[in-house]
This record gives structure tokens, sequence and C-alpha cells, in this order.
């Protein structure tokens, strides 16, 4: 089979993502981001209403073909990791959960995500966050005078 390259991927953009995530690959990824590294086996046993074993190998080796993990041996098992960092994997899915659901409005997710019942933010919070929005508010105005 031949190797995708991540290269390929580009969104409207022009950035490049990986492929999306089938749901099962999805839960894959979240036991080797929620544990750093996996065994096959490992995944298998956290995956619920898991199928079977060597379908979860199977899916693995898709996503280590279409660029999202990459393996190492450790004795007879395979050890999967992450090929990208936490951050860059965190700033991909925001992306995709602004532009799927919010139409690419970043204000309509920041609102959404304080409306949440269970959202309680402390007032350092609150700070960090209105200087992080003063920051965009003068990095608006430099461009505009640029």
């Amino acid at each position: 089979m031949k190797k995708k390259s991540v290269e390929k991927n580009r969104n409207r953009r022009g950035r490049v993502e990986a492929d999306p995530l089938s749901r099962r690959e999805r839960q894959i990824m979240d036991v080797i981001v929620r544990f750093g590294e996996a065994s096959a086996k490992s995944v298998w046993e956290e995956i619920p209403d898991a199928p079977t074993y060597s379908t979860v190998r199977k899916l693995l080796s898709v996503l280590e073909e279409k660029g999202h993990v990459r393996h190492r041996e450790d004795g007879k098992a395979y050890i999967y990791s992450a090929a990208l960092s936490h951050a860059k994997m965190a700033t991909t899915a925001l992306r995709r959960l602004r532009d799927t659901f919010f139409g690419g409005s970043t204000e309509q997710v920041v609102t959404g995500l304080l409306n949440l019942s269970d959202t309680q933010l402390e007032s350092q919070e609150l700070s960090r966050i209105a200087k992080m929005i003063e920051e965009a508010r003068n990095q608006e105005d430099q461009n505009a005078t640029s």
C-alpha cells in the first residue's frame, strides 16, 4: 500500500493538516494522547466497545500511514505515540471544531465555552483571557496601520 503524504492534505487556507479521523481512529488517538504512548493491547483494552484486537492493530497501522502516530519497538511489541506535538494536535482540533460547528467564528467558540454549565473561571483566568484579548486588539491595530 502506498503511503499518503501529510503534505498533500491542505485545507482551504493552505494549511497542512493530517487526514480526518474515523470514529475508531479518534478513539485510538484519544487513548494514545491520554497515556502519551501505548501498545496495541493497551489501546484495545481502553477503547469502549472495542473492535477485535487485530482491527485495533490494523487501525494503528492506518494511523501511522496517515502520519498521526509513530512507533518504536519494545521487545516484540510496538509502542505507539502521537506523531505531532500535543499543542499542534490541540490547535488542529480547535480549528476543525471552530470551522465545523461554529462556522469559522472564534467568537461563537468562546461564547459556547463560556455558556457551558460546568464552566467556572477564576479571577486569574479571567485576567489572563482579558490580557490575551487586549494583545489581539493591539496586534490588529498594528496590522491595520502597517
